[in-house]
């Protein structure tokens, strides 16, 4: 309900813009923490591109490239084959940040906190209104996005940026009628089909394999198996985390030291909570009026059930029959506890007004209705004192002396190793040193964890060269590398699995392929998809009547290839449809149309779904005009030794 209430200002506008967008930014800051860190400002070796003066480094661009891997589930030895795409991406969306600098734009911190109140966010942040407290929301940001409050909020100034920049970029598109319905009536089209099905794996069975044709394929490929062995290493390190760190203990003036010094989070506005019933009116026309017969019905509806209340009714009951925001009447009309600038101010003025528990207000019109709403509980502005919060600073407070102690104690110990060795140094410190197996840079160390920072840090190192400091999943790690393999192509032995698993492929694939098209041939020869089928001995399928967004098994989503359908007339049938695994051909059995009824009493929705995919497909014209441009004037450079489509990560 708050969001259906909430200004509709400008900034908020903004805000919630940003919710569209920070999947696209923040998927930058979770997969790929210290993206945005401070960068080095030189040209050369180790830099990827340039984008209007600060550096993408190459290890940028592989720590994208290997969460880009992991999210579409690509083996860890084909990461090279995104690595363009994670680049691309990078430098587009530094580009976007330095145009939307470049025309001052900015992001305020109350459009930040208005930010946290919203969606997602503001569901995990601030659970029925209610602040979950600085250590938890500490604890959240590290724990989903990998880094510390600070750096967290300034990535949200930068993603509000972007909802800045793209809201001026569509500010003044519009669309018209024509182009409203010809996309609806394209959405909505419905057809029913029958489909054949041949699969990957009933090809599959048919592929026979011979060492000769394994071999001739390994000799033919052979180049894509070059160094697919990955660099390996072992190590011989010290991990130093805050569980290293015992007997750390909190003072009490400590405490009363941090309270005072961040107090102002602990202040508290006026909050209200309240109840309420809301009565729609029509939307008025663009000349400001509306309908009087409805809108004076509206207003009797309101009047009736106030009087209810004043009588004695149950305000939650009524409320759960009679209320039109169905995001609060099945709760008895209850909303979140919310503070000053929530609300529209019509619907605030009067919330705030009321002082008495079971309070009522009259009718309160706002552009949404009328509203009765009724008090619950009311908070005056204060501040928490020290003891209600002491519970929830004692583990900030011990958590910032455990890290500032690790921090120290790993300081010392990389001084201590480098003079003293690994062992002599752990043994001052009662702590022990490991020996790994050999790894490569995409393995997971015991107490090192996947860390990015270490394999870094592991496989830019010399073999025996004196202990390194690198950070870990959770901490620090002082270790030398103590042996190494480079990496190497297998013989055609060592890589045969694999080789006999992508010679299958390619002949599964080829022979369905192959077989996809003749089904399409001999059912359009037969005007006959079932007997073609039998040919064939392909699953002949029905579907239901199904629309551009549906689904359909063995076929998957109907608005890639299989799209075809909502272009044949009734009877026809499809060429070769390859969907992945599978090779389909169709034939249409039977289309519906949407009536113009259906198109007038949907057409604000269809209005809306139009414009915003118009709004979309404007930004990315913008994008794309905007790099190549900045490429043409040397705000963004590249450096081709960097991007060599080839090149696999540090250390891989």
């Amino acid at each position: 309900m708050i969001k259906f209430l909430q200004t509709p200002t400008r900034a908020k506008k903004f805000v919630l813009g940003g919710l569209l967008v920070v999947v696209a930014v923040m998927m930058v800051v979770t997969l790929i923490p210290g993206i945005f860190d401070s960068l080095t400002n030189t040209a050369g070796r180790g830099v990827y591109a340039r984008v209007a003066g600060h550096d993408i480094t190459s290890a940028d661009v592989d720590r994208a490239a290997q969460e880009m891997a992991r999210e579409k589930r690509i083996p860890p030895q084909f990461v090279s084959f995104v690595r363009a795409e994670a680049g691309s991406q990078l430098v587009s969306e530094y580009a976007l940040l330095a145009e939307a600098r470049r025309m001052h734009l900015q992001a305020t911190d109350e459009e930040v906190r208005n930010f946290l109140h919203q969606g997602q966010l503001g569901e995990a942040l601030f659970p029925k209104g209610e602040f979950i407290g600085q250590a938890k929301y500490e604890d959240l940001v590290q724990q989903y996005f990998g880094m510390g409050m600070s750096q967290f909020e300034d990535r949200v100034k930068e993603t509000l940026l972007f909802s800045k920049l793209r809201a001026i970029v569509q500010g003044n598109i519009t669309v018209p009628e024509w182009e409203v319905k010809e996309d609806y009536l394209k959405q909505n089209l419905k057809v029913k089909f029958a489909y054949a099905v041949l699969t990957t794996e009933d090809m599959m069975k048919q592929v026979k394999v011979t060492d000769t044709e394994l071999k001739a394929f390994y000799d033919k490929h052979k180049q894509e198996y070059v160094n697919s062995i990955p660099e390996k290493r072992k190590a011989r390190y010290i991990t130093i985390s805050t569980s290293s760190i015992p007997g750390v203990s909190v003072s009490d003036d400590e405490i009363k030291s941090y309270y005072n010094q961040h107090a102002e989070q602990y202040k508290l506005p006026e909050r209200v909570h309240v109840r309420h019933i809301l009565v729609k009116t029509p939307p008025q026309a663009a000349d400001g009026k509306g309908d009087q017969k409805a809108l004076d019905a509206a207003k009797a509806k309101a009047e009736g059930l106030l009087k209810q209340i004043q009588n004695g009714g149950n305000f939650e009951e009524l409320a759960k029959k009679n209320s039109d925001d169905p995001g609060s009447a099945a709760k008895g009309g209850e909303l979140p506890t919310f503070r000053r600038g929530a609300m529209v101010p019509e619907f605030e003025q009067a919330a705030f007004a009321l002082q008495n528990k079971d309070q009522l207000s009259g009718l309160v019109k706002s552009q949404f209705g009328y509203h009765i709403i009724q008090l619950i509980d009311k908070e005056s502005a204060h501040t928490k004192s020290l003891d209600e919060v002491r519970t929830a600073i004692t583990p900030i407070v011990k958590q910032q002396k455990e890290s500032k102690a690790a921090d120290e104690l790993a300081r010392t110990l990389e001084a201590q190793t480098k003079a003293q060795g690994l062992d002599k140094a752990a043994a001052a410190h009662n702590l022990q040193v490991q020996t790994s197996d050999f790894f490569s840079n995409t393995d997971s160390l015991p107490g090192i964890g996947q860390a990015t920072d270490f394999m870094q840090a592991a496989f830019s190192a010399k073999p025996k060269s004196p202990p390194q400091l690198a950070r870990t999943s959770n901490g620090y790690a002082v270790f030398e590398i103590i042996d190494s393999q480079p990496a190497k192509t297998p013989t055609f032995e060592e890589a045969r699995q694999r080789v006999e698993t992508e010679f299958r492929n390619e002949q599964a694939q080829s022979m369905l392929d192959r077989k996809t098209q003749e089904l399409s041939e001999r059912a359009k020869v037969l005007h006959d998809l079932k007997k073609a089928a039998g040919e064939q001995s392909a699953q002949l399928k029905t579907s239901d009547f199904v629309t551009q967004q549906s689904q359909v098994p063995d076929i998957g989503p109907l608005n890639g290839p299989a799209s075809v359908a909502f272009s044949l007339g009734k009877n026809q049938i499809s060429g070769p449809i390859a969907t992945g695994r599978s090779g389909v051909v169709l034939q249409v059995l039977d289309v519906q149309e949407p009536s113009i009824e259906e198109f007038a009493k949907n057409k604000d929705v269809a209005r809306e779904r139009t414009l915003a995919q118009k709004r979309g497909q404007s930004f990315q014209l913008y994008a794309s005009s905007l790099i190549q441009n900045m490429e043409k004037d040397g705000r963004i450079k590249y450096n081709k030794e960097e991007q060599q489509p080839g090149r696999l990560p540090a250390g891989s």
